[in-house]
């Protein structure tokens, strides 16, 4: 985003920032490749320590307290060295339950697979749609009764749809905003996460480069105000967010749709890159932000592990 203070450099350099396949329709092919070199994942090495993550969260709140910022996102990030082919692992990835924008995406090198249940922008029929997911609990009936009734994980919601009304405002050609849903209750990898969906009639043309220059990077992921909450990542983590937290989803005639690129994994080679984090506000508890952190990397592990 224009102004925003530039963070810690990303683990994956070699993954280019914008990357595009343009597709054709040909007829489908039956050939199998064979899988010939075994998968292995070796040991996480995570980006900061328990610790260190509970720190990040407690000058957050320090940051608040000053009035600096409303809610920052704090997100870490692990690696772990593989060998063998990682198709069939990155393919359990996109295959996760709840993943709106499941998908493997390959370049030289490299490779991206992406579970994703958030959009970060959609274009139909002349309406731009955003729906923001802030606050999870367990995907079980306490913890459904707990996402409810959380006045923390509501206001931490609200301050994003908020942000998301106001990104959708700036974008040239946009009409008024509504929001057509608040705090939906819906269900990832045994998460429940909280849905809003946020729309604004497009009144005129509105090129690709100001459609991501109004809603990137997403609030969800950001914090509010979204310049104050950069400044703050940039400060904080030791890591740069690469591939993740970005979008990734396709551009057809009339048509754009764009995951935010949350529950994402890359690999480069050599080490899986996998990030998680959370939404930090006043009242936040630094020990349940780094146990929410867990319980959402936790699913990508368990897939890349598996088999």
């Amino acid at each position: 985003m224009a102004g925003g203070t530039v963070g810690a450099p990303s683990p994956v350099p070699g993954i280019p920032d914008v990357y595009a396949v343009v597709y054709g329709h040909v007829p489908q092919s039956t050939g199998v490749t064979p899988e010939t070199r075994r998968w292995s994942l070796g040991p996480w090495r995570d980006s900061w320590s328990r610790a260190e993550h509970a720190d990040a969260v407690d000058r957050v709140r320090a940051a608040i307290g000053r009035g600096d910022v409303y809610q920052v996102n704090v997100v870490g990030h692990a690696s772990a060295a593989y060998t063998g082919e990682p198709g069939p692992a990155l393919r359990r990835i996109a295959g996760l339950a709840g993943a709106r924008y499941g998908g493997v995406l390959t370049g030289d090198g490299w490779a991206i697979a992406t579970a994703s249940p958030e959009t970060l922008v959609e274009v139909r029929d002349g309406r731009v749609v955003t729906r923001p997911i802030k606050g999870t609990r367990p995907a079980t009936e306490q913890g459904r009764r707990e996402l409810l009734a959380s006045a923390k994980e509501r206001a931490e919601h609200v301050m994003i749809v908020d942000l998301e009304r106001n990104d959708l405002a700036r974008l040239p050609g946009a009409g008024p905003v509504r929001v057509d849903e608040l705090f939906a209750v819906r269900e990832w990898c045994g998460l429940w996460q909280a849905e809003s969906v946020v729309s604004a009639p497009l009144d005129g043309e509105v090129g690709l480069a100001a459609l991501l220059r109004a809603v990137c990077p997403g609030g969800s992921v950001t914090g509010a105000p979204k310049l104050a909450a950069l400044a703050e990542i940039a400060a904080l983590e030791p890591v740069g967010r690469g591939v993740s937290m970005g979008g990734l989803g396709w551009l057809g005639p009339g048509h754009l749709d764009l995951g935010l690129s949350i529950r994402t994994v890359a690999v480069d080679g050599h080490r899986v890159h996998a990030w998680a984090g959370g939404g930090i506000t006043a009242d936040s508890d630094p020990i349940a932000e780094v146990d929410e952190a867990a319980a959402k990397a936790a699913p990508l592990r368990a897939a890349l592990r598996a088999g």
